[in-house]
């Protein structure tokens, strides 16, 4: 087991990170939240270089370079806190498919989403708390959806949706809906990070198709593991660059005669930091390696990568502020952008609270197996 990166994926992370060096700098996001429309050229951009079709088969339109390589582009995508429906598509929408879609609906969908000309999102959630099957009040039945899901992310970008309701005989199913379609209805709302939009979507007598090869709530809780592996990337690279930009301001920083970096205090902050980073990082890498080989220890590998790099990320955007002092609360400097990308991603897929009442009860069963 190798707890790093190959040469050849060290290579992809500089090919991705010149390219969003050069055309996606925190002056993307910062756009989207003073109002500018999403970037067709960007999103496009990264289409062409085939990275949403990164973990898709190549029968099914994609590149097929697998888990790991798309584990090191979402951790650059996190480090400049890109403004794209990267991981509503790609880690949620396409993962949903290919776990529980039969091989012609796998065909219909995933070629469109592997290419990037399509745009899709995952809906589970109808209000603030976790969804369940029990939860879910969206009912799917003669083809027909009907519901309101909220907050769905990217739902006012996406083209299509994969949707969790509760079907005729009560069991969860997992139903693909165009959101242009009639009977569909999404209204943007707001949130914290508003660089990745949000909406509500409601349902009336939607047209929709379930998954064939979904197993009702199983699929979920599979797709949402491989997400969190894939969302811990991007925790883990934006948690890293507000390191890097606390450290730097910290050695550039004066005050009584002395840089503020050789103070106890900001030692020990961003001591604190790096090590809380790597423990994510050791954690996320153990979760790429299960993700990867369809382990039987991926459901604790993927909860234990979230919770420490939810952790890491919202820990390392704060001291960021701190470091920065009074000039790090401001709007013109870029320390808020990952403090709100924190926050947002620690919510994103389950709360570290869900996720860690997930990893005790996954760690129970293990061990008493």
């Amino acid at each position: 087991m190798n707890f790093d990166f190959s040469d050849d994926q060290k290579q992809l992370r500089e090919q991705v990170r010149r390219f969003l060096d050069d055309r996606c700098s925190t002056r993307a996001a910062r756009a989207r939240l003073e109002g500018a429309p999403p970037d067709p050229d960007l999103w496009k951009g990264i289409a062409d270089m085939g990275w949403a079709g990164a973990a898709v088969p190549e029968e099914y339109g994609g590149v097929g370079l697998g888990y790991v390589d798309l584990c090191v582009i979402a951790e650059e995508l996190g480090r400049c806190v890109a403004p794209v429906p990267f991981s509503s598509s790609v880690y949620l929408a396409a993962e949903a498919i290919l776990r529980g879609g039969d091989a012609a609906q796998k065909r219909k969908w995933l070629p469109g989403l592997a290419s990037g000309q399509t745009i899709g999102t995952i809906a589970l959630s109808e209000g603030p708390k976790p969804a369940t099957p029990a939860s879910l009040a969206a009912r799917f039945d003669g083809g027909r959806l009907t519901g309101t899901k909220l907050p769905v992310l990217d739902a006012d970008v996406a083209g299509l949706a994969v949707v969790a309701a509760r079907d005729a005989r009560g069991d969860t199913a997992l139903c693909v809906v165009d959101l242009k379609a009639e009977g569909v209805a999404v209204e943007a709302v707001e949130s914290i990070d508003p660089s990745r939009s949000h909406a509500r979507v409601t349902f009336e007598s939607a047209p929709a198709e379930a998954l064939a090869a979904a197993s009702g709530w199983e699929t979920v809780e599979r797709v949402m593991d491989a997400a969190a592996v894939l969302f811990a990337f991007e925790q883990i690279g934006g948690a890293q660059r507000c390191l890097d930009m606390a450290r730097d301001f910290a050695l550039e920083r004066h005050a009584f005669g002395r840089q503020i970096g050789s103070y106890q205090a900001i030692k020990h902050k961003l001591a604190d930091v790096w090590v809380a980073i790597e423990i994510a990082r050791s954690n996320a890498y153990y979760g790429a390696w299960a993700l990867a080989n369809d382990a039987a220890d991926l459901a604790v590998a993927a909860a234990t990568a979230r919770v420490g790099a939810s952790e890491a990320f919202w820990q390392a955007s704060k001291e960021n502020i701190q470091t920065h002092g009074g000039m790090g609360f401001t709007w013109e400097l870029d320390c808020h952008l990952y403090y709100r990308r924190a926050n947002l991603l620690g919510l994103q897929i389950g709360s570290r609270r869900t996720w860690k009442e997930k990893l005790i009860a996954r760690l129970e069963t293990r061990n008493t197996a």
